[in-house]
């Protein structure tokens, strides 16, 4: 009786490690990447992402979210720019991009960063959910860049050291911009000078005098304190602006059809999980930048600045590459 008993024990044990060697070789882990901290919109979307494949795919696939509080390794960070090769590369699964930088592979969507095209995000998900957001997902695809879903990058307005209540209040200041051919030469058009100044030293720069404005939205003003250094904000709203969940080619590739559809599905939405955290946030950024000192001064008349830059518009509207696009938006202004 007792070899039998011993015998069953050494069964189970055996069973069981065999089980546990079967979930651990059939998990794969996975990197999603966002430039934002642990607490901003679309790092908290990200982790919903995360989740929703694990689930949808039975623990198949875990992804871990790396986020602006570390990297792949101690110590190292992520720019936008790299974070696009590493997806390309397959160094990483996931991440969430700015439409700018994007630009330089897939040049069409630069006409997302136009100023004054749309008149606020619900405005622009209308489009960005239809037509358009299959035409650009189409032209990204063909540079490898898939698409999974449109996250909410919010209504960006100028911030400075020093009072501004106009658009001639910005001759000869340095504003840092994103690089990005379309907002270095809007820069340029309202007689700025632009700065292109990674994201996470636009801080030190403030403080370090090295610029004198910045341009952002507003969750991005306060996460970043930058509102602490920069008391003046014009809310111009020039631009509403979009980001992209993308999946790393060699990833989906790789997926068979049936987790192609549910890594996919997940997200989607995601994109509607953020934009929902999105207008919370800035009502509460907002709220914490007004509670500091900072002055905001409503733009009085768009149409000056519209003018302004229309020598852009008639760059993009001249150029095969974003035509399409920018007529598609033009004649959906409804």
């Amino acid at each position: 009786m007792t070899i039998i008993f011993s015998r069953l024990l050494k069964i189970s044990a055996l069973l069981i490690l065999t089980a546990a060697s079967t979930i651990c070789v059939g998990q794969t882990k996975l990197k999603a990447w966002s430039i934002h901290p642990d607490s901003y919109p679309v790092s908290q979307a990200l982790q919903f992402f995360a989740d929703d494949v694990k689930k949808s795919t039975a623990g198949r696939y875990e992804v871990e979210v790396i986020t602006s509080a570390g990297g792949l390794t101690p110590g190292t960070t992520i720019t936008p720019e790299k974070a696009q090769e590493m997806l390309l590369k397959g160094e990483i699964d996931f991440a969430v991009s700015n439409v700018g930088p994007l630009s330089q592979k897939a040049p069409s969507i630069k006409v997302l960063s136009l100023p004054f095209l749309f008149t606020d995000s619900e405005h622009m998900f209308k489009q960005l959910d239809g037509k358009l957001g299959k035409q650009f997902e189409e032209k990204l695809q063909t540079v490898q860049f898939k698409v999974l879903g449109w996250y909410d990058g919010g209504a960006r307005s100028f911030y400075c050291v020093q009072p501004i209540n106009a658009m001639t209040d910005f001759a000869n200041l340095r504003i840092r911009v994103i690089q990005s051919e379309v907002y270095l030469e809007m820069v340029k058009l309202i007689g700025g000078q632009p700065k292109s100044v990674p994201f996470k030293e636009v801080l030190g720069a403030f403080q370090e005098g090295k610029i004198d404005c910045a341009e952002n939205n507003m969750p991005s003003f306060e996460s970043t304190e930058h509102y602490k250094v920069a008391k003046n904000m014009l809310v111009t709203n020039h631009v509403v602006a979009a980001e992209v969940l993308l999946i790393s080619p060699k990833l989906f590739a790789s997926l068979s059809a049936d987790d192609k559809q549910k890594i996919e599905k997940s997200g989607r939405q995601s994109s509607v999980v953020m934009r929902d955290l999105w207008k919370k946030r800035v009502a509460s950024s907002q709220e914490i930048a007004s509670k500091s000192g900072v002055k905001f001064v409503r733009l009085k008349d768009p149409a000056t600045m519209v003018r302004k830059l229309g020598p852009l518009y008639g760059k993009y509207m001249n150029d095969p590459a974003t035509r399409s696009e920018l007529l598609t938006i033009i004649a959906n202004q409804n």
